[in-house]
């Protein structure tokens, strides 16, 4: 008996080396969960840091990317449909990753339908609009003119600089109130607006999973967060009855 079709989304893995459990468990979702759905929607973040695809050739990286770059194209060439938002940490992933998987790269945001409901995907940081500091570098760093001039630059160069914005951003975060890097209220109705009113935003980027609705101008529509993996470890399953938020027990 077959079962009814079924989309996941998820966020903020942050795979890395230092963190070969959450490795692990991915792989296991791959296989055990994502394995039956039709969609598989990953918004953002999927690594740490991604410093280009030359990611793909580094030995000093293959055994810890390599597995899960094979357990993705398996599960694409399996028939689960792949899809992929940049995220603040991986925004560099690019063709050569998307070919290297069966992933599809989408913009941030997407509007999809599902079942016949309309669903707008983010990663999230585009809507923490209160950060000024971090949406100039935001801004920055998606162009298209500085990613050719950083990805020339050798591999080793580029994750060193990575490395120390990542030293410098943890700093900075202490310093930041929590308001400060959630989203702002005010972008989050804009761009319910901006596409029409539909009934689901998903999102990830501030680790704070949890659902808002909200009534605007006599449209209800309803806000999904996603959580991390190092942390909270769910995701989140649509199907015929909804949204519902699936925990992972990490």
């Amino acid at each position: 008996m077959q079962s009814d079709p079924f989309s996941l989304f998820i966020s903020d893995l942050h795979l890395c080396e230092s963190r070969p459990e959450i490795t692990q468990q991915f792989l296991l979702f791959l296989q055990s969960t994502a394995s039956q759905a039709n969609n598989l929607f990953i918004l953002g973040d999927l690594f740490e840091y991604w410093a280009g695809d030359d990611e793909l050739d580094d030995s000093a990286q293959s055994a810890h990317h390599m597995p899960v770059i094979a357990a993705l194209k398996a599960l694409s060439s399996a028939g689960t449909h792949l899809y992929f938002i940049h995220g603040n940490r991986d925004f560099l992933i690019s063709n050569a990753f998307a070919q290297a998987t069966g992933i599809k790269l989408i913009a941030d945001p997407s509007l999809i339908e599902i079942e016949g409901r309309r669903i707008l995907l983010s990663h999230g940081d585009v809507l923490c609009t209160d950060d000024i500091a971090y949406q100039e570098f935001r801004t920055q760093v998606r162009e298209p003119v500085w990613q050719k001039e950083f990805t020339s630059q050798p591999l080793k160069t580029r994750k060193a600089y990575i490395e120390s914005l990542r030293a410098r951003s943890e700093q900075e975060k202490s310093k930041k109130s929590m308001e400060i890097m959630d989203v702002n209220i005010h972008a989050v109705e804009a761009l319910f607006r901006q596409y029409d009113y539909p009934e689901i935003m998903i999102h990830g980027h501030t680790h704070r999973p949890n659902v808002h609705q909200y009534m605007l101008d006599g449209h209800v529509c309803t806000r999904w967060v996603l959580g991390d993996w190092f942390e909270q470890g769910s995701y989140l399953k649509y199907d015929a009855s909804g949204c519902s938020s699936q925990a992972l027990g990490l």
